[in-house]
């Protein structure tokens, strides 16, 4: 696998999906705001939240670059379609278990059983992140095959 195109391609697909997913959001596609949601985390402030998650973004998309070069290294191939393929799973799984868990840990989401009382100033996204619109999983989904196929496209097997 070429290891060093993992870093540099890894950045570059992970910057599409985050640009794509905030011009979604700015053309009210959806109103999930990755870099706020993972901000948060770290910072009350919205504006260092979305700087903050910007970056996180990024490292958590080196992460998960690295899980499909490694996937294409075992497969001995590298391709646009298998790259789409995984950005499907990759969503799936987003939408499905990590989502859906992020308010048990987030100090600044509610949870869905969150009554007036809580002081939590995110809402939790639900299944499939509905609650952030109901285009939000389409969105979602199509900008994860736009990472993965990228990532197919510019990796090389070896």
């Amino acid at each position: 696998m070429d290891w060093a195109g993992w870093a540099l391609f890894g950045l570059v697909a992970t910057a599409a999906l985050t640009a794509s997913m905030i011009s979604a959001q700015l053309a009210g596609l959806t109103r999930l705001d990755l870099p706020l949601v993972l901000g948060t985390v770290v910072t009350e402030d919205p504006d260092r939240a979305r700087v903050v998650g910007f970056f996180l973004h990024l490292c958590a998309g080196q992460g998960f670059a690295l899980g499909y070069a490694a996937a294409f290294a075992l497969l001995h191939r590298a391709t646009w379609w298998i790259g789409a393929l995984f950005g499907i799973l990759h969503v799936g799984i987003a939408l499905t278990v990590i989502l859906p868990l992020l308010p048990g840990v987030h100090p600044r989401m509610a949870s869905q059983r969150a009554g007036p009382a809580s002081t939590a100033v995110l809402e939790p996204p639900g299944l499939f992140a509905l609650n952030y619109g109901i285009q939000t999983p389409l969105v979602t989904a199509v900008v994860h095959v736009i990472y993965g196929t990228c990532l197919g496209l510019l990796l090389q097997a070896r």
